[in-house]
């Protein structure tokens, strides 16, 4: 077997595989021997066709629907006798078969980038820190009273607690209704934060039986949508908020909390706690955001696929049967959510590489730790835990992550600022 290897760019080999009967005479035998229990030759039982006849009747086409796996048991080869060190998923770009005189076959692959590591430590990043208001624990406390409202008739519109229902009829440019542009039963609760203006204020004094006209334009992906309908109010429904007492409060969470004052306490606990991991997520990002602008390095294609299948892989568990629809395009997603799948993967290559510079790993006291930690939780015994983690890589590789982070975070010059995100 002869292997010639070329180098693409700085992370792309191509290895060319030239392969002569000897050297493949193995496989093909595996390939004769597995078509044989599957196949029915007349005046025999299947599967116990002589391997001879086999070879006669069917050698060549066997062989060639073979090769795909012969290209691959070949490169495997390749890689282990060669050192190759590939990375990522290969792919095979080139093949050509001649009976009884060679294969060949070309296949491209990845490989780790060489990384010189700077100053991954001391990083100068920004902290925003927030202050919970009374107004965000009265918006959750209102909040929650809207999730247990009752609506109630009404003829008329005065303030934002009330859900109206239209219909729709778009119209064109002069003002003429669209044929099968008419729908029916379109609810509009006012106070909706995510409600568009140009709705909220042609409603704001409805009426049952109004009809107003509502044109405006608004962002839909990368271009201008043109809002033009004709909206003709057929329900009003006036939205009863409970009373926000003691009897209230112990209703709704079924007795766990049992005042106002006990809920008001815990929203501020929860919501406190909310803008405190979103304040460390934002110093780790921070962080590294700038270890990446500090390493400039090219990262392999494959590595970088690898992140954009598992993004869009995400995105079938969010639909029914965990299928995309029939208009999904996968090529624009996949175009459009590139840079981020590229930061991912330069991330995942560098942090190894930190982690090796840090001969960072799991200790016994680590594992210890997250057992005691995680056998209250699963109501599962300690040891069974600690025996599991000692043969997991995943939970290893997420002590050794927990190790970095510290690291990173604990070295950082850490500058808090007031956060001035809205609440």
């Amino acid at each position: 077997m002869n292997i010639t290897v070329k180098n693409l760019t700085e992370v792309s080999r191509e290895v060319e595989i030239i392969a002569v009967p000897e050297d493949l005479r193995e496989h093909f035998d595996k390939a004769y021997r597995d078509y044989q229990k599957k196949i029915e030759i007349r005046g025999f039982r299947k599967g116990k066709a002589p391997l001879d006849l086999v070879k006669k009747l069917y050698g060549e086409l066997i062989e060639h629907e073979s090769l795909q796996d012969l290209a691959n048991d070949l490169y495997r080869k390749a890689v282990k006798e060669n050192d190759l060190k590939p990375i990522g998923d290969p792919a095979l770009v080139d093949m050509d078969y001649k009976r009884g005189e060679q294969f060949r076959c070309v296949v491209r692959y990845d490989i780790r980038p060489t990384i010189h590591l700077k100053d991954y430590k001391g990083i100068h990043v920004e902290k925003p820190v927030h202050s919970v208001t009374e107004a965000e624990i009265t918006h959750e406390l209102e909040r929650l009273q809207r999730i247990h409202s009752k609506l109630e008739p009404a003829e008329k519109v005065d303030s934002a607690d009330y859900v109206v229902t239209v219909t729709m009829q778009d119209l064109d440019e002069t003002g003429t209704p669209l044929i099968g542009k008419k729908n029916e039963g379109v609810r509009f609760y006012l106070a909706d934060e995510q409600l568009e203006e140009p709705f909220k204020n042609a409603l704001k004094s409805a009426t049952v039986g109004m009809e107003t006209r509502v044109q405006f334009e608004h962002p839909h992906g990368e271009h201008m949508h043109s809002v033009n309908t004709n909206l003709t109010v057929t329900k009003i429904e006036r939205v009863a908020l409970p009373t926000l007492d003691d009897a209230f409060i112990a209703h709704v969470t079924k007795e766990k909390i049992k005042t106002v004052e006990e809920m008001r306490t815990n929203i501020t606990n929860d919501v406190t706690e909310y803008w405190r991991s979103r304040s460390e997520r934002q110093v780790l990002n921070g962080i590294i955001d700038e270890l990446l602008k500090r390493h400039e390095f090219q990262v392999p294609d494959s590595l970088v696929s690898s992140v954009l299948d598992g993004l869009l892989e995400e995105m079938k568990q969010e639909y029914p049967q965990k299928q995309l629809p029939a208009d999904f395009d996968a090529e624009r997603f996949r175009e459009q959510n590139r840079a981020y799948a590229t930061a991912q993967a330069k991330w995942a290559l560098l942090r190894e590489e930190i982690i090796a510079a840090e001969g960072l790993k799991p200790a016994d006291e680590d594992l210890d730790a997250l057992a005691v930690r995680e056998a209250e939780r699963l109501k599962i015994d300690k040891e069974r835990l600690i025996s599991y983690y000692k043969t997991s890589d995943q939970i290893k590789d997420r002590l050794v992550g927990d190790k970095l982070i510290k690291l990173l975070v604990d070295s950082a010059h850490v500058k808090e600022v007031q956060d001035q995100t809205p609440a």
